[in-house]
């Protein structure tokens, strides 16, 4: 089989690898059929974020089964699903908990393609065949009449995005959100921002100095405004920063209310000096890290099923796959690459 190999800044290619083969009960093997990049893909291809390969690349997208192992009771050959780009059992103590991004029964951080970070053995999702370890625990199936281009991104970003707002929205219903978007983690921004608009938020801002993000955020319904990160706009229940940076972090934080909830969903590199006296005297709440993906995919896809969310508004380019390094060498913000 085939499958993209990453060796470094702009250096993509096609190598022949063995097939992966079924070696347990539990498992699957899977098609890729639409693949996405993820925010941090372009980054690693200009060289922005240090990825060190070669390795396999790729850990976002929809695949079709195609072999599953006798004890798979929840997909069938055939079956389009979401392959969440983290490895989960699904009944060590942190998956059970929800924490699949932690699951214990391997060793940390187990991901598809994103090189030593991740392991090298998991492979890439940019490829003919992938062996899926705990096909019931992790495959979620599209539902009948869900575009799989349109919902690429469910193996990652969009539930990163849908953390940032659903579980702080359930809890305060209504509430309005505060999206800081920008550069570090855009399509994240964009999701979280029609995330919010569909689950009932009474205003979704979404502020950012990119003309072409904020058109999207007004397709997605919410309310565009044009300034710098660190624009005073008021103070905001949930808040989220995806622009990346300490001026945008502290922003986010800054622009959080009494009681108030902040998540950063991009990657710090170098460290940000927080403000721990005025959250402590607000209370607060400041969240970053990884998300765990695999609980929150199928309440997106039902969000997407339902008409309530069209992650496709923030897909930019659309791929054939014999195009994919081309078209990814472009770096995109976001590419769908479509058999």
């Amino acid at each position: 089989m085939q499958r993209l190999i990453l060796s470094g800044p702009g250096d993509l290619r096609w190598e022949e690898a063995p097939e992966p083969q079924l070696t347990g009960p539990g498992q699957a093997l899977v098609r890729p059929v639409a693949l996405a990049t993820c925010d941090i893909d372009p980054a690693v291809l200009r060289g922005a974020f240090p990825m060190a390969g070669p390795y396999p690349f790729g850990h976002e997208g929809v695949a079709e089964v195609v072999a599953v192992g006798n004890e798979v009771r929840t997909v069938a050959v055939g079956d389009r699903v979401v392959v969440p780009f983290q490895i989960s059992c699904g009944t060590c103590g942190p998956c059970l908990r929800g924490r699949t991004g932690n699951c214990s029964s391997h060793p940390p951080l187990s991901t598809f393609g994103l090189g030593t970070i991740g392991g090298l053995d998991w492979g890439g999702l940019w490829a003919d065949l992938a062996l899926i370890p705990h096909a019931d625990a992790m495959l979620v199936p599209v539902p009948a009449g869900v575009d799989p281009v349109a919902v690429a991104s469910a193996s990652d970003n969009i539930p990163d995005a849908y953390r940032c707002v659903a579980p702080q929205l359930a809890e305060n219903p209504g509430a309005e959100v505060l999206v800081i978007g920008g550069p570090a983690a855009p399509s994240i921004g964009l999701y979280a921002a029609g995330l919010a608009v569909a689950l009932g938020s009474s205003r979704a801002v979404y502020l950012d100095t990119d003309p072409a993000r904020l058109e999207i955020a007004r397709k997605l319904g919410a309310e565009a405004i044009e300034a710098e990160r660190d624009a005073r706009i008021g103070r905001f229940p949930i808040t989220v920063e995806t622009a990346g940076g300490a001026t945008a972090l502290r922003a986010a934080i800054d622009a959080t209310a009494y009681d108030g909830w902040c998540t950063s969903a991009s990657v710090q590199l170098n460290d940000v000096a927080l403000p721990i006296f005025a959250m402590y005297s607000r209370c607060c709440t400041f969240h970053t890290g990884r998300a765990h993906v695999r609980p929150a995919i199928p309440a997106v896809l039902d969000l997407v099923a339902a008409g309530r969310f069209d992650p496709a508004l923030v897909t930019t380019v659309t791929a054939d796959w014999e195009d994919a390094i081309d078209a990814l060498l472009a770096t995109p913000m976001k590419l769908v690459a479509v058999r």
